[in-house]
Order: C-alpha cells, then sequence, then structure tokens
C-alpha cells in the first residue's frame, strides 16, 4: 500500500466512527492521518527539490 491510500482509509475510518459516536477511534484515526500527511509533504518536498530521486 502506499501512503495515499493509508491516509484515504484512515479518513473513512474517521469519518464512519464519528458518525457512529465513537470519539476516540476517530481522533487516534485522524492523528494518524495527520501524521501520515505530515510525511507525505516532507517527501514530496524532498523530491521536488531534488534530495530524493525517483528511479
Amino acid at each position: 500500500m502506499d501512503i495515499l491510500s493509508l491516509i484515504l482509509i484512515l479518513l473513512v475510518i474517521a469519518a464512519i466512527a464519528g458518525v457512529l459516536g465513537f470519539g476516540r477511534v476517530s481522533g487516534a484515526a485522524l492523528t494518524g492521518v495527520k501524521i501520515l500527511v505530515v510525511i507525505a509533504l516532507i517527501l514530496f518536498l524532498l523530491v521536488l527539490f531534488g534530495v530524493i530521486a525517483l528511479a
């Protein structure tokens, strides 16, 4: 799985848990989403500036 699919899966889990009233599960999933978004942005910037080369 790539990082974007993990972000989407966690967003769906957070939305469903929020609708069903599981606030802690929703909060935990959103925290995971925030961490993965930051990692994805850092990796994108590293690729953009040429620090990491994609083969």
